[in-house]
């Protein structure tokens, strides 16, 4: 898996991965965004980072949080199962595009966040995503879970993240309340960080 250049077959695998997203536009500029993030983050992103960002939501719509049951482990039962729908999902895509049996398989293990913490592309990977929450999604998550659940969300989220990522979540151009509560998070950081649940999604 070279350093990203220019490849048909990177982009024809980056069209079907939209247009299988295609029904839900809000999934398809979020896979945007994320894509993004990880080339910022990492220069040298290579073409299996770009498609595990792309694909980080593959057709999530398929499988809306709603239709599993609420609390804790509702949750982590819908998320565990959506990074293997998304994983196989892709696999069928990345295939029929031609790449080979290793590139599929690392995409896949981005996808499903094997080794965070150790594997500084899948830390790229979960960094984008938190960081892409920050910027589409606080403002709105805040409002269902108020103020204090959401520092202690963002706390458990900032224990994922690298120190590169704070440092560019402290850049992002956050609503006047959202500042605040990341400033708060931020300052609480290392307090709590074994929270399983977080936002990276």
């Amino acid at each position: 898996m070279d350093p990203v250049g220019p490849s048909s077959r990177l982009d024809a695998a980056l069209a079907a991965i939209d247009a299988a997203n295609a029904e839900d536009p809000a999934t398809v500029a979020h896979a945007e965004l994320v894509s993004g993030w990880v080339q910022r983050l990492d220069h040298d992103a290579t073409e299996a980072q770009l498609l595990a960002a792309r694909a980080c939501h593959l057709r999530r719509f398929t499988m809306p949080r709603a239709s599993y049951p609420e609390g804790r482990a509702g949750y982590l039962r819908w998320r565990a199962e959506a990074k293997k729908r998304h994983a196989a999902e892709v696999a069928a895509i990345l295939t029929d595009a031609g790449y080979d049996t290793a590139t599929v398989e690392r995409v896949q293990a981005i996808i499903r966040k094997e080794g965070l913490g150790h594997d500084a592309q899948v830390q790229a990977h979960e960094d984008a995503l938190c960081l892409t929450f920050l910027e589409t999604q606080l403002d709105e998550t805040t409002a269902s879970t108020g103020d204090e659940k959401m520092v202690e969300v963002l706390v458990k989220t900032l224990a994922k993240m690298s120190e590169q990522a704070i440092g560019a979540a402290a850049a992002l151009p956050l609503s006047e309340a959202g500042a605040a509560l990341l400033a708060e998070a931020v300052a609480r950081h290392g307090s709590d960080p074994h929270g399983a649940k977080g936002t990276g999604g």
